[in-house]
């Protein structure tokens, strides 16, 4: 997995980049082709805002959150994240198995 980290109106200090490269191993644990990720973290007077785009096999994923704190914004942002790899990954499942995955048949 490719990590690029970039801080507008901020300088990437080693601890926000280990925090963010720790968060976002939680995403290679539910989805393996994880292939690329850019996260741009920004702050603007007492907004921190930090996105993320993820390149995985077949697709490409954005997410975006927004907290007073930057570490508070970079967990929100890895929840956002995990949710959404981890529909991706349902989805192409069910795609390849010709019907609903699992997980929607049995709430049925």
């Amino acid at each position: 997995m490719n990590l690029h980290i970039t801080g507008h109106q901020l300088e990437v200090t080693p601890a926000i980049r280990d925090y963010v490269s720790g968060k976002l191993a939680r995403i290679t644990h539910h989805f393996d082709q994880v292939t690329e990720v850019n996260v741009i973290l920004t702050v603007e007077k007492l907004l921190h805002t930090v996105e993320a785009g993820v390149h995985v096999l077949g697709k490409d994923v954005f997410c975006e959150s927004s907290d007073n704190d930057m570490y508070a914004a970079i967990d929100s942002l890895v929840d956002k994240l995990d949710r959404t790899i981890i529909k991706h990954k349902e989805k192409a499942q069910a795609h390849r198995h010709g019907g609903a995955s699992l997980k929607h048949l049995a709430g049925e």
